[in-house]
């Protein structure tokens, strides 16, 4: 064992920029030895998390009234900027630090596109608006109700169509600029949340949020869907790397060849002993060709020693010479080279020796080497680094940006900061003005009353310190991951299995959404934790391999408490469709035994039981905790394993002996109507 150790300890010191996969393939070799590297790890690896958490709340101390910028945008002049957040859009003036003008909306703004005198937003709620207002005047000229969670909006290359994502509708919406009105809907995929239009006009490229299907599955993965304009449909579903999830934003470049999508990339298939080296969570570039309409490559955005968390808003310089990525967790935004990028990737190897034979006619085959050619960059820590610079910024949490000219615009979602960057080559030096919100405006509201170069941020209540730090990978060893990493921003979930080591190795289990976690324990699928306040407190140490202290726990229990369940999409003006009634009364018969287990409230009765559905590497026990059913429309792939990619699944195929539910003796109907109850929840 002192020999192994000793060899798998050069190896890792010796490595330096060796490949991810690499590294991977020693668990099958060296299980025992990582165990007990992974132990000494998390002893020694102590990353400061209490001075860190002490560190945020000097600067985010008790109060309220925060902008939390969501979206830029800027006007066609190049020196005004446009900024979406607490209920408004303002107009901002980035020289003089001043606001020129707000502008209210009737819902929490998401998204931005400018159109000569007009702006666009996009208010998301689960009965979304798309409002025009008239920047001459100030005042909305039109406001059209829409489906769930509108965001995303961009213009057609010729203004005449705004396209902007439905997110939990699992659509696109087009909505004419003359007529201002809805034109037609496009179903796609998974929680669509930013979409592309090619610069013909004639293919929208719609980034997916989530996997879909089981998570249980050889490949499971994020994809971009292919949008034919013309005919209204999908046509394509591009998937990216085997564990990608939460993608984020996808961006054309400025001569329309390439689309650049930003979104994080897992190792979900290892044991999660460890984060360092991206065993765990890396950022990704992917970058598509869009005249081809296929994925060109993969890059990591990480550093062998340094992960950069959380990859959210793109941008290019309108050269297309930079491409710039913000890192949501890690406050930074990267800065890379494309020429020197695409040169990079032409160099990459073709199948090394050994590979089977594949003539030019044998398409799978080429397939298969694109495949394999792609791997490469993918699973390279080193592939960018010299092309690329990290920018660490002065606020937290940059979750949008937008490029004027020769500057890029970064605005700071947890610290009300607006930074700007150079795009030339060269070091990249930003310049942070802070941001006021209006409950920061004097009593008159006017903007002219703001001291708008003030070095006081606005103060944060406990609740945003706590979504703050469930956003964080500075407090992570490193910086590879934040809660967010396998929860997404709003603590639900990433669609993948993940093999803890709360509950033993070789038994990976489902994301759980930690909404009503605190208010339905036990916590986790076996229920090994007692409670989501120890589950917390235990993150902290195994998955973000930091000191767990009250000082961070408790912010994050509080705003965990304080979430909400959302009105699920398959609603009826905010009650239940006939279909749904009428599943109620299925799921509440005696008979069929959904309500005994799953009690309405909260949907569980907090107990665990065996229903059947343990498999091959359920080691310890074959009894799993009741999850909650409140708002099971969002939280796919179900059951603790991640089989069941439907609900329909879970009361069919998963169900074979009527275990949990006697649902085999329903009818079609009864089924579909059941199915239907359950999405409303």
């Amino acid at each position: 064992m002192k020999r192994a150790l000793r060899r798998l300890t050069l190896i890792l010191l010796a490595g330096g920029l060796g490949s991810l996969r690499f590294l991977r393939a020693l668990w099958l070799s060296f299980c025992l030895t990582l165990v007990l590297l992974a132990g000494s790890l998390g002893a020694a690896q102590q990353n400061g998390g209490p001075a860190v958490a002490k560190l945020l709340a000097q600067e985010l101390e008790a109060g309220a009234g925060w902008l939390a910028p969501a979206a830029i945008a800027v006007a066609e002049d190049g020196k005004t900027l446009f900024i979406a957040g607490a209920g408004q859009v303002e107009a901002f003036d980035f020289a003089q630090a001043k606001v020129l003008r707000h502008y209210r909306v009737p819902a929490k703004p998401s998204g931005l596109a400018v159109n000569g005198e007009r702006l666009y937003v996009t208010c998301a709620a689960p009965e979304s608006r798309v409002c025009e207002v008239d920047l001459a005047t100030g005042t909305i000229s039109a406001e059209t109700p829409t489906g769930h969670t509108a965001l995303g909006p961009v213009l057609s290359p010729d203004r005449k169509t705004l396209y902007f994502c439905l997110k939990f509708n699992n659509q696109v919406a087009a909505w004419d600029t003359a007529s201002r009105r809805e034109t037609r809907r496009i179903e796609v995929g998974r929680e669509p949340v930013s979409a592309a239009p090619t610069l013909d006009g004639k293919y929208l490229l719609v980034a997916h949020h989530l996997p879909s299907g089981p998570a249980n599955a050889p490949t499971v993965a994020a994809t971009v869907g292919v949008v034919d304009l013309e005919l209204g449909k999908m046509v394509a579903e591009l998937r990216l790397p085997n564990g990608s999830s939460q993608a984020r934003e996808i961006r054309i470049s400025p001569d329309g060849h390439y689309a650049a999508l930003a979104h994080n990339l897992a190792h979900f298939q290892v044991p999660t002993t460890q984060v360092d080296r991206g065993w765990m969570n890396t950022s990704a570039l992917t970058l598509l060709d869009t005249q081809a309409r296929r994925i060109l490559a993969t890059v990591l955005l990480d550093d062998v020693d340094r992960g950069a968390a959380n990859p959210w808003a793109v941008a290019w310089s309108s050269d297309g010479r930079r491409l710039f990525i913000t890192h949501a967790g890690t406050h930074e935004v990267s800065a890379i080279d494309f020429p020197a990028l695409l040169a990079k990737l032409a160099q990459r190897p073709d199948p090394g020796p050994g590979e089977p034979a594949m003539t030019a006619d044998d398409l799978r085959g080429k397939q298969k080497a694109e495949s394999r050619k792609q791997e490469s960059s993918a699973d390279d820590l080193s592939f960018v680094a010299e092309l690329r610079e990290r920018v660490k910024l002065a606020g937290r949490g940059p979750r949008s940006m937008a490029v004027a000219g020769q500057r890029v615009y970064v605005a700071g979602y947890f610290s009300d900061t607006l930074e700007t960057l150079e795009t030339g080559q060269g070091p990249a030096l930003p310049a942070t003005v802070l941001l006021k919100p209006p409950a920061l405006l004097s009593p008159d509201r006017s903007a002219d009353s703001r001291d708008s170069r003030s070095t006081t941020p606005p103060a944060a209540s406990e609740l945003r310190q706590g979504e703050a730090l469930f956003n964080d990978a500075t407090l992570c060893f490193q910086g590879w991951q934040s809660c967010a990493s396998c929860h997404s921003e709003d603590a639900r979930v990433d669609g993948l299995n993940w093999d803890l080591l709360n509950d033993g190795l070789g038994n990976p289990k489902n994301t759980k959404s930690l909404l009503l976690a605190h208010k339905t324990p036990p916590a986790m699928s076996m229920g090994v934790r007692i409670s989501a306040e120890e589950a917390v407190r235990a993150g902290l140490r195994h998955i973000l391999f930091a000191v767990p202290s009250e000082d961070l726990a408790v912010p994050l229990d509080r705003w965990l408490k304080s979430l909400n369940p959302m009105p699920s999409p398959h609603l009826a003006k905010g009650g239940l469709s006939a279909a749904a009634a009428r599943g109620r009364q299925v799921f509440n018969r005696p008979a069929i035994g959904c309500a005994s287990c799953h009690k309405p409230g909260l949907f569980t009765d907090l107990n665990s039981y065996n229903v059947g559905t343990a498999g091959p590497t359920d080691q310890a026990t074959t009894e799993f905790d009741t999850p909650s059913l409140v708002e099971v429309w969002r939280t796919a792939p179900y059951l603790h394993d991640g089989s069941a990619a439907t609900l329909r699944d879970v009361l069919t195929a998963r169900n074979p002996s009527d275990r949990h539910g006697q649902t085999s003796r329903l009818s079609e109907p009864e089924l579909n109507d059941l199915v239907e109850y359950l999405l409303s929840l």
